[in-house]
């Protein structure tokens, strides 16, 4: 099981447009708080004709961030590009220059067979020129995992590639809107991805294949308004769903989902003090089940350590309710 710290620091994600020019005011006057991870992308919200002014804007916006390091503490958050193909990768670094220094990793659209091998690649060539490590965070909604007939098949493959790059995978994250046209769906703020049966057992599968070894990240929630916050009751739900099921984190696509989502991964007092007994139990106590904290439910320690080393992570993260 995966317990690096970093992978799960990721969080809230807050999707931003490439060519947006007024985010670099929000990041260092801390607009969207102080615990958020930043991807700013080149891919579905740029249209083809603007890639080379949202890279150019891309550049400067990062050269703006970096600069505002020098001068004014701020939170930085980890930042990330959502690139087109593996080959913009390396003109991307080649015009950051500098401001590589802020810049956490890359984000893979649509990562697949066709395609896994040159993002491995050139992964491997830029940690093996730099002295600090990028990561990468693949996105797996390509149409090749869609097929039930293949799927497992594909799926197991596509983690032969992933598991070939494991050192530089913070995240392992999930297209919930990708998946969701192909079956011509919509989820409203009173519904959940898992609502919709196809893509809750594609999401299944996907978890299924890759959780043991990987922090897989929530797909995204639509909604950020509605006339009494049906939208924030919707994601709360949603959220606890993700969680349930394996998910860290979430694709967020405006600021105040942001601290919906950190609330969600705060850990109960309860689970908190369950964890730490389990992780902390004595070996010279030939019992392995105990009552838990609140006295409600059995801790067994054979069973529960997984779930308690990750819980402990969580709440030193995010803390506790």
């Amino acid at each position: 099981m995966n317990l690096k710290k970093e992978c799960y620091e990721v969080g809230a994600l807050l999707y931003a447009p490439a060519l947006n020019d007024t985010v670099v005011k929000s990041i260092v006057n801390e607009k969207f708080g102080n615990k958020y991870s930043m991807a700013f992308c080149l891919e579905d919200t740029v249209s083809d004709a603007a890639v080379d002014a949202a890279e150019r804007q891309l550049v400067d916006t990062l050269r703006q961030i970096h600069c505002a390091c020098k001068t004014k503490e701020f939170y930085l958050p980890m930042i990330f590009i959502r690139v087109r193909e593996p080959e913009q990768i390396l003109r991307l670094m080649n015009m950051l220059n500098d401001s590589t220094e802020i810049l956490t990793g890359f984000i893979f659209p649509k990562y697949s067979l066709d395609n896994a091998k040159s993002y491995n690649d050139i992964m491997k060539n830029i940690n093996m020129s730099s002295d600090r490590v990028y990561y990468m965070m693949p996105i797996l909604e390509s149409k090749d995992i869609i097929d039930y007939a293949t799927r497992k098949e594909i799926l197991l493959q596509i983690k032969e590639h992933v598991d070939e790059v494991k050192e530089y995978v913070l995240n392992v994250r999930v297209g919930g809107n990708d998946f969701s046209n192909e079956f011509a769906a919509r989820r409203h703020y009173d519904q959940s991805i898992y609502d919709i049966k196809p893509i809750a057992n594609l999401l299944g599968d996907i978890l299924t294949v890759f959780y043991r070894e990987y922090i897989l990240s929530g797909p995204v929630w639509e909604f950020f308004s509605s006339d009494n916050n049906e939208w924030k009751e919707g994601l709360i739900k949603e959220l606890a769903l993700d969680r349930l099921n394996g998910f860290v984190g979430k694709t967020v696509i405006h600021p105040k989902q942001i601290a919906v989502v950190n609330e969600a991964l705060k850990v109960s007092r309860k689970d908190y003090e369950d964890a730490k007994a389990i992780m902390n139990w004595d070996d010279k106590n030939s019992m392995c089940v105990s009552k838990s904290f609140g006295g409600e439910r059995m801790n067994e320690l054979k069973t529960h350590g997984n779930w308690a080393a990750k819980t402990l992570i969580l709440a030193e993260v995010y803390g506790i309710n």
